[in-house]
């Protein structure tokens, strides 16, 4: 095998798509937080793709780890020069590897938070973007306000030039701009939240209006926060992944990435600083997003959310599987054509239908092997931004809601902790404990999953949807995940 760096380039086989750029013309013009999987399978191929057609050699991605967790990415890519493998697996078994050359650099703030700040304050860089997660943004699940009380937002403010989170050192580096006299640079989030944007400008605002209210100022006047709609399934690398590179393609990656064919980003053109020409690489550059992001929270992602569990429960393991077996794909487009889609409003240039057949194509792809449990992980900042909208639109509308009150029930049956074979569920979630806690009350007081106010508001109080909700749990418990989508398939309600 031949590893991956630099030198090594031209030794790779003849079916490992290169970049064909000299990476010595790169500068860094973007720094990006979170350099996981997705980062690396799409807005860093993007740059990749316009690199490859010699432009946007001035947008360099200089990567940083926050968390105690990125110190392991950092080393894996400054053994391989930054590079790594993009491998998109295809439905019929075809691999198609291609080498990502657009990251320059990784900075582990925990190390050197003044290195990532004065890296921020470089007049080069235009662009700071976000991947941190839906619960990286630090505010409350119902009122979205932001968490003051957060411990290490309370340090950050009595240590403002050491600080310890996102928030502290972008912030900080756009201080620094302001005392220098540097225009500021884009914040653009690229993470699944609806209105991205919107909700990175309040909670930077929030912790600047808490540390310097004229800073505050500057950053809701002079810094833009374009909202995105981004999308492909990029499930976690196993060492399976691995292996095969190597073994298929003779490349020894520490940590490639693998993904689906299918991509899509679609981003508001609001930029204070330039950007790179992204529409050249497939890029949608619109004015308004919303149109797009509420398509693909609701029906792709909310969708992910209404297999995940069920699937779970009834015994599978992984999204192909669940996506393979019919009745799950009618419960699926039932929920999507009768719940989720008559939430939105029209898509521009978008076929609705066709994009309900495609989710499930893509569901469907046995080579991506999307785990159930990354699509169970940290359901408290899912089911709440993705689903809870639909419910309550469709209590707005007199809609029908049986199927996501039913998602909403498998998700508290899910929590209980174990699945219908008597297998144990492992649950991952910020408020795990909490969850479990009230899942285990599900049997002697149906409705305390949906009295949490964290998560659901007031919904409870909506006659339908807890009536609804009851009969879903109730009928999981007695007949479990397969009997319960039968009826919903058949009936639409229990």
């Amino acid at each position: 095998m031949t590893r991956l760096n630099n030198d090594n380039l031209g030794k790779l086989a003849a079916e490992v798509a290169l970049p064909n750029y000299d990476r010595r013309d790169l500068t860094p013009g973007i720094v990006h937080f979170g350099v996981g999987g997705f980062h690396r399978a799409h807005q860093a191929m993007y740059l990749d793709a316009l690199m490859n057609r010699d432009e946007a050699l001035d947008w360099g991605i200089v990567g940083v780890g926050v968390m105690a967790g990125d110190r392991r990415m950092r080393d894996a890519l400054a053994a391989q020069d930054y590079l790594y493998t993009l491998v998109i697996k295809h439905p019929d078994g075809r691999r198609e590897p291609r080498v990502i050359g657009s990251v320059v650099d990784y900075l582990f703030a925990p190390d050197d938070p003044e290195a990532v700040i004065e890296r921020m304050a470089d007049p080069a860089i235009r662009i700071v973007s976000l991947t941190v997660t839906e619960g990286g943004y630090n505010f409350h699940p119902v009122s979205g306000e932001f968490d003051l009380d957060n411990p290490d937002i309370r340090h950050d403010l009595a240590h403002p030039a050491a600080p310890k989170t996102t928030f502290g050192l972008i912030v900080e580096g756009l201080a620094r701009r302001r005392e220098r006299g540097i225009a500021p640079f884009t914040v653009m989030s690229c993470d699944n939240i609806q209105g991205n944007g919107d909700v990175a400008r309040e909670t930077f605002t929030a912790y600047a209006r808490a540390r310097d209210p004229a800073l505050a100022a500057l950053i809701e006047t002079s810094v833009a926060f374009p909202n995105a709609m981004v999308d492909r399934i990029t499930p976690v690398t196993s060492e399976a992944d691995i292996a095969e590179l190597g073994e298929r393609f003779g490349v020894e990656d520490a940590w490639p990435v693998v993904c689906e064919p299918f991509t899509q980003w679609v981003l508001e053109d609001r930029f204070v600083a330039g950007r790179p020409p992204l529409e050249r690489v497939g890029v949608q550059l619109v004015d308004d997003v919303v149109p797009y992001e509420l398509m693909k929270l609701r029906l792709l992602n909310a969708s992910h959310q209404a297999l995940t569990y069920f699937g779970t429960l009834a015994g599978y393991r992984y999204a192909h599987e669940v996506c393979q077996d019919p009745l799950f794909v009618d419960f699926l487009l039932g929920y999507m054509r009768h719940e989720g889609s008559p939430t939105l409003a029209q898509v521009p240039g978008i076929d609705l239908e066709d994009y309900r057949l495609t989710l499930i194509e893509r569901f469907a792809n046995p080579e991506v092997k999307d785990t159930l449990a990354r699509l169970c992980a940290e359901s408290s900042d899912r089911i709440p931004k993705w689903l809870v909208p639909v419910i309550r639109q469709q209590i707005e509308s007199g809609g029908e809601l049986h199927r996501s009150a039913a998602v909403v029930a498998s998700w508290a049956r899910y929590a209980e902790g174990v699945d219908e074979q008597g297998e144990a569920i492992t649950v991952v979630d910020r408020l795990k404990d909490e969850l479990m806690a009230i899942a285990a009350r599900n049997h002697d007081h149906p409705t305390a999953f949906i009295e949490n106010r964290e998560l659901f508001g007031d919904l409870a109080e909506d006659p339908r949807f807890r009536e609804a909700y009851v009969q879903a749990l109730e009928s999981l418990h007695r007949q479990g995940a397969r009997a319960t989508l039968e009826a919903l398939v058949e009936h639409g309600s229990l």
